[in-house]
Formats: C-alpha cells, sequence, structure tokens
C-alpha cells in the first residue's frame, strides 16, 4: 500500500508518490453566527442580529474585534507587498449595494489572491438560488439596517455555522484587492470572500486549494475526483446524472512548472480552476444526419475574453447545426464573459482534472425535486477521530494496529434502478478536520484513506473486527490511494450486502478528527462496527482462587485493619493511602518487624495480592510515593455507599479484591516489565477487567490518562479502573429496568460525579 503527497499551486494539487441530517434546531444555530472552525471555544459566538441592533441603537459601525482590519488578516507568513488600506464600500463607491441585479457567476472576479478554486466555487453557487441564500442570507443590505456589518453561512464538518464580520474590505490605489464584481458597486462576492478567509484564519489560508473544497463548505456535500486521462467509460453519464441532482462541478488543467498560468493555443489556462456550468446533449442536425452530441459549458472565473477558441466556442461554424430553439433552450451567448461551450471528447481531452460535488440530500427540498423532476442522493454520516496509541492504527501495512481503526459497518439491500449488473452505486467520502486554519501553526494535512470488507457471515464476527479477521480477509474496495488532501472520496459500484469500512491515516499514531460520509442511490443502513458499552465476563486469567493462606490471615487483616481505623472503625483516603504504601514497602516508618508480627502478616498478605511475583524493592506500579491521593480518594469515593467519606472494613475488602484484578490484569498486559501498558493495549487490558467499551470512550480514557508517546502507567491505569467501575456503579444504580437507559436530575448528577 501507498501513499501519495500533494503539493499546491494556485487551484491545483500536484501529486508525488511515497510508501443527518441539518434540523430546524441547528439552522436556527447558524442564525446566531457560531463559529465551527474550531478557533472558537463552544458557547462563545457572535449574534448577529444583536450585534447589529446594538449599533444601531449607539449609531456606530461595526468593527470586528476577531478579524481586525490589520496585515494579520491578510498574511500570516509575511507583511502585504504593498500598503493595504482597509476601507467601507462607502468609501470605495458612491452608491453601494450588496447586489447589482441579483447575483450571478458574472459578479466573480479574481483578484491578487491565489484562490480561483474558491471563485470557481462561488460562480457555481449562483446557478442555484436556494443554496446561494442559505450561504448569503438575505436579510442583510446597505439600505434599512445597514450597521457595517454582515454574515454569510458555511458547512463545516457536519453543521451550518455563521461567519460574522464587518464591512471594512482590503484595497490599493482605492480599488478591491482581492475578489470584486464586475461591477464596480457590487459587494456580495468580496464580503463572501471576507468571510470565508475569516472562518480560516487569514486571507492567506485561501491561497492553494481545490474547488470541491469550497463547493463542499458551501453545500454540505461530497465530492468526487477525476483524472480525465484515466476517466472511467460512463463519466459523462455520471456528469449528466450529477447535473440532474443540482452537484456543483470544477475542472483544471495540469500547471506548466516553468510558467505560472500558461495559456494553451486553445485559450484555455493551465493551473487555472474552472466551474463546468451545464451539461447536456444537444440536438443537433447536419446536412447528412440528426442526433444528440454530448456538450459541456465551462466559466473561466476571470471574466474575459480567455476562453476556449476550439470547436463549438464562441460563434465557431459548427453552432450553425443547433436549432435556434435549442439555443435559447440552453441560454446561448456570445459575449466575452469567460463562459464557452465545448464537446464532452475535447473537454475530456484538453481538461485534466474533474471535480463533482454531490449535495447532501437535505440540500434540496421536496418542492424543488417536484419541480424539476430531480433525484436526491442517502447519505450517512459519522465523526470520531484518531487517537495516538488507541484508534490511530496506520493502513494495513501496518497489521498488527490497522484493525484499532474506527470501524463502520454498512448495509446496501436495493440495487440502482437501471442497473444491469444488479449492483449499488456508493460514494465512500472520508474527511479531516481544520486543515486550512492550522496553517499558520505549521500543521498541514495527514494522509488518509480507507479500505472496505465484505462480511458475508456479519452476524458471526466480533465488534470490532479483530487481527484475525484483517490477516485473512482481502478488501473489496478502497481509495485509489492514501493522500494529504482535506478529503478522499470514490465511487463504488458493489453488490448487495454488509461490509466494513475502516478509515485511517497512513502512518499510526497520527491523531486527527474525521468525519466519514456515504452516499448512496437507495437508503443505506450504517453504524459502527463496535462494541456496546457495559460490563463483560472478567478475564479468567485475572480471578484466582485466594491461596490457603491468605484465607487463613483474614482475622489478622481485620484487626491490623482495626488498628489503622481507630474508634471509628473506618479508613479515609489519607488511611488508605498509608495502607497501599505500606504494601510496597518491607516496613513500616518507625516500625521494626518484630515489633509488629500482626503487621508484618498483613503487608505479606498484601504484597502477595498486590505485588504478586514482583519483588518487593520494584516498584512498577507505584512512583516513589506511593499512591497518588486522587487514586486514593477516588478509591474511597468508588466504595463508599453511605457517602461518609470514609470505608468500613467490608468495603474495605471489595476494594482489595478490585485492586488485585486490576494489578492482575495489568501484569498480564505489561509483559516487557516496563511499568506502563501501550494504549493499544488499553481495550484488551479493559476487556479482561470485565469492562466493554467503544472507540469513543476509549478515546477519552486516552486523552485523560496515557502520557504523550501514548503510554499509561499503573497509577493513571487505576485511575482509569476506578472511574470507570464507579461511573458504571451509578448508572446500574438508576437503571433499575437494565434498559441501557437512566435519569438524573441536575442534583443528582452533581451529587454522583462529585462522588466520582
Amino acid at each position: 500500500m501507498t501513499s501519495i503527497k500533494l503539493h499546491h499551486r494556485d487551484g491545483h494539487w500536484k501529486a508525488c508518490n511515497s510508501e443527518v441530517q441539518e434540523d430546524e434546531v441547528q439552522q436556527e444555530k447558524a442564525s446566531l453566527g457560531e463559529k465551527g472552525s474550531g478557533l472558537r471555544a463552544r458557547g462563545q459566538v457572535q449574534d448577529f442580529f444583536k450585534i447589529r441592533d446594538q449599533c444601531l441603537e449607539e449609531g456606530t459601525l461595526f468593527e470586528d474585534p476577531e478579524f481586525p482590519a490589520e496585515d494579520s488578516s491578510i498574511y500570516f507568513s509575511k507583511t502585504p507587498p504593498r500598503p493595504i488600506e482597509w476601507k467601507r464600500p462607502m468609501e470605495i463607491a458612491d452608491n453601494p449595494e450588496l447586489f447589482v441585479e441579483g447575483a450571478s457567476r458574472f459578479d466573480v472576479q479574481q483578484g491578487e489572491l491565489g484562490d480561483c478554486w474558491l471563485l470557481a466555487a462561488v460562480a457555481n453557487l449562483t446557478l442555484n438560488r436556494a443554496l446561494f441564500s442559505q450561504v448569503v442570507p438575505d436579510d442583510q443590505s446597505f439600505g434599512d439596517k445597514y450597521a457595517g456589518i454582515f454574515h454569510f453561512r458555511f458547512w463545516q464538518y457536519g453543521r451550518w455555522v455563521d461567519v460574522v464580520i464587518d464591512d471594512r474590505l482590503p484595497t490599493y490605489g482605492g480599488r478591491l484587492v482581492f475578489l470584486h464584481s464586475s461591477e464596480h458597486n457590487e459587494f456580495w462576492s468580496a464580503l463572501l470572500e471576507k468571510a470565508y478567509a475569516k472562518l480560516h484564519g487569514s486571507y492567506e489560508a485561501l491561497k492553494g486549494g481545490t474547488t470541491c473544497e469550497a463547493m463542499e463548505d458551501f453545500t454540505g456535500g461530497v465530492t468526487e475526483m477525476y483524472e480525465l486521462n484515466q476517466a472511467p467509460p460512463n463519466l459523462y453519464r455520471i456528469m449528466l446524472k450529477a447535473y440532474e441532482r443540482s452537484s456543483l462541478m470544477g475542472c483544471s488543467i495540469e500547471p506548466d512548472p516553468n510558467v505560472v498560468e500558461a495559456q494553451t493555443p486553445e485559450g484555455l489556462i493551465k493551473g487555472h480552476a474552472y466551474s463546468v456550468t451545464k451539461v447536456k446533449y444537444v440536438d443537433i442536425q447536419t446536412p447528412r444526419s440528426s442526433g444528440k452530441i454530448p456538450l459541456i459549458r465551462i466559466r473561466n472565473p476571470w471574466g474575459n475574453e480567455a476562453e476556449w477558441n476550439g470547436p463549438w466556442s464562441d460563434k465557431s461554424p459548427e453552432w450553425r447545426f443547433i436549432p435556434d430553439e435549442e439555443k435559447e433552450e440552453i441560454g446561448l451567448t456570445f459575449d466575452e464573459d469567460g463562459e464557452f461551450w465545448m464537446s464532452y471528447k475535447d473537454f475530456q481531452k484538453h481538461f485534466s482534472r474533474l471535480e463533482i460535488c454531490n449535495l447532501n440530500p437535505d440540500s434540496l427540498t421536496e418542492e424543488e425535486l417536484l419541480r424539476s423532476h430531480k433525484r436526491k442522493w442517502e447519505m450517512s454520516m459519522f465523526e470520531c477521530e484518531w487517537v495516538r496509541g488507541v484508534t490511530a492504527g496506520g493502513c494495513r501495512n501496518y497489521l498488527e494496529t490497522f484493525w484499532h481503526n474506527p470501524q463502520y459497518r454498512i448495509t446496501l439491500e436495493d440495487p440502482d434502478e437501471e442497473d444491469d449488473d444488479n449492483k449499488c452505486t456508493v460514494i465512500v467520502a472520508l474527511m479531516q478536520k481544520n486543515h486550512r486554519s492550522q496553517r499558520k501553526m505549521g500543521i498541514e494535512c495527514l494522509t488518509i484513506g480507507f479500505a472496505m470488507y465484505h462480511l458475508k457471515d456479519p452476524d458471526n464476527l466480533p465488534k470490532p473486527l479483530d487481527l484475525n479477521f484483517f490477516k485473512y480477509n482481502a478488501s473489496v474496495a478502497r481509495s485509489q490511494s492514501f493522500i494529504n488532501l482535506r478529503e478522499v472520496s470514490c465511487r463504488f459500484k458493489l453488490p448487495p450486502g454488509v461490509y466494513c469500512i475502516v478509515p485511517s491515516t497512513f502512518e499510526p499514531n497520527e491523531e486527527g478528527e474525521f468525519i466519514l460520509r456515504v452516499f448512496s442511490e437507495h437508503k443505506n443502513h450504517m453504524e459502527e462496527n463496535d462494541e456496546e458499552v457495559g460490563l463483560g465476563k472478567v478475564d479468567d486469567r485475572v480471578v484466582k482462587q485466594p491461596e490457603p493462606e491468605e484465607e487463613k490471615t483474614q482475622d489478622k487483616v481485620k484487626e491490623f485493619f482495626c488498628k489503622i481505623a481507630g474508634e471509628d472503625m473506618e479508613i479515609d483516603w489519607m488511611e488508605l493511602k498509608e495502607i497501599l504504601d505500606y504494601a510496597m514497602r518491607n516496613e513500616l516508618p518507625g516500625r521494626s518487624s518484630s515489633q509488629d508480627s500482626i503487621v508484618n502478616t498483613i503487608l505479606s498478605v498484601l504484597c502477595g495480592v498486590l505485588c504478586r511475583d514482583t519483588p518487593l524493592g520494584q516498584t512498577f506500579e507505584t512512583k516513589k510515593e506511593g499512591f497518588s491521593k486522587d487514586v486514593c480518594r477516588s478509591m474511597v469515593a468508588m466504595m463508599d455507599v453511605d457517602r461518609s467519606g470514609k470505608l468500613g472494613f467490608e468495603e474495605f475488602k471489595a476494594l482489595w479484591v478490585d485492586i488485585r484484578h486490576w494489578k492482575a490484569v495489568f501484569k498480564l498486559y505489561d509483559k516487557d516489565d516496563s511499568g506502563c501498558l501501550s494504549a493499544f493495549e488499553l481495550r484488551q487490558a479493559l476487556n479482561s477487567a470485565g469492562y466493554r467499551l467503544n472507540n469513543h470512550i476509549l478515546n477519552i480514557l486516552a486523552h485523560r490518562y496515557s502520557t504523550k508517546n501514548g503510554m499509561i502507567t499503573f497509577d493513571d491505569f487505576m485511575m482509569c479502573a476506578v472511574r470507570l467501575k464507579t461511573m458504571i456503579d451509578i448508572f446500574r444504580e438508576k437503571d433499575t429496568d437494565n434498559t441501557n437507559t437512566a435519569t438524573f436530575t441536575m442534583e443528582e448528577w452533581v451529587e454522583k460525579t462529585l462522588y466520582s
């Protein structure tokens, strides 16, 4: 298995080889300006309406403190090459408008920033009024209630978020430096670009990318990328069906390494992102025959005379064979506006790459579907993360850890309509989060991919699939390569059945959050292929019958407990720590072994329980200072049934059993006696202790209890086991009917968690 890394230039990525639906609540949330780029703490949002009303009341124009009118908002790696002035639209044009005669693809003109990939997507967005209104809300203008504040909505990793900006824009010599409209007094496109730059941290963060990235952020869709020199034979049909589903499409040409944006003899620009604005079989009538020809309409976001000059270009002789009514139906014009037609054959010959953004099914309303006879995809989506040492298992090259990756089971039941092979179309898309906003911190995209496995007998396979499964089963589908893009997606044709998708990074222990989405023509059922959280059987290797010597000393144990406990016959966490710490030593402070035979007896028992097969001088379980106070406090809270803050003898005995089991588990998996477990061993270790946990819980435990290099010490393992037992016991106390559901009042929950 190999990986591919991409290096980007304006609108292009160069490859090189290397070994739910949104409900009304979420829409309402978006209107409050919640940022979803990972830069803002949850709950701290800019409320567009509240800020606007406040500015109107005070008679001021909004100045955004989170995206100030400073050079740092433009470039994070350098200063601008010329002095930049930030001006409001009223300082740039006499009569500023958000829209002049509506929004169209001709309003998008590229400036000095290398973000033609973004502009191509913006131009496509204008072709769908419903999508456009979702991104550019129509509750703002330079007229009524103008306060220098605007807002735009973008899809970010599973939810719609609202980005609030002021309308100060970068200018030089009184003109806009970046994206602008062909109309001097129209500003929707420039403000949209600023909001997108704020979402990602700066204008510079938008330099270089793929059109599909922006198309996804405008729609919540899933994109596919096709290399046209390796295009499948049915690609034009795929494009037609994509157009019928209102998909957004972009294309580009391999750049010239020696010339930036070199122009071909046919008038096309290399290394430049174009929009595909129409796909249609057009009626053609020649003197000898009639029929249909596959044509494609394409737009250059420069919006000028830089157009295709080959067959079917503006005013080319081929158009005389198209009936007038057909020309009118397709909206044929011959302006120098950057838009042109070409045949599919020439498109495949002269362009290098095609990107298709398949719309989220929620992007098309039922009314639109009925009116336009369009269809929509069915979608399933899951969010998760790769955590070092736990769920970051790497690709199949690393078989020993590969099975630790998150796994997702999908059931395909109905084949596509009109499919002669009785198969199902599936688009699988794996997206990593927050890569563009992290550029300024030097964090690049992870190299990611996925594999799919057919589960012939799913009911008799373990959850999750284990090492043995992957040793003896090959994937039936997978991403073409591992690649360092924000998203990797592929289209497959698979027979109905049950499949398991395993998303991963190329190397193990690479951490990151991701979203996995699956689009299919018919409904699919998708779930995590993981264990249910709960209790299971304790490993037989852990549960041992007490030795005869231990049984004989029970009375002496109680006598020793009484000595430590005092008159109240209970021990607090400090006294518990004293007992456990003594158990790890050969003597008690201030006493000789001959002074107290009971202490010696109990110590030998405790040492036998806690340190079986381990020399007393070797303290891999604890630090020199013994058990931490947090562990001891948690142990008392776990066993303290009457909430007294202390343990009676019966509670102490039960704790003793748990400690013995957990120590035995730790010893079982610490095969090299290093005093640490690998986080990859955490699932098996906790399973042996009787806990059944899924990846979500394991990731949380690893974040909390593992070291930076993904190792778990004995002390942290003990704390982890204590907290698990406590929380499960609290839940089971309320789940009296064993329904895996429980209800707590706020007071009850605070009380329980304080004692945990």
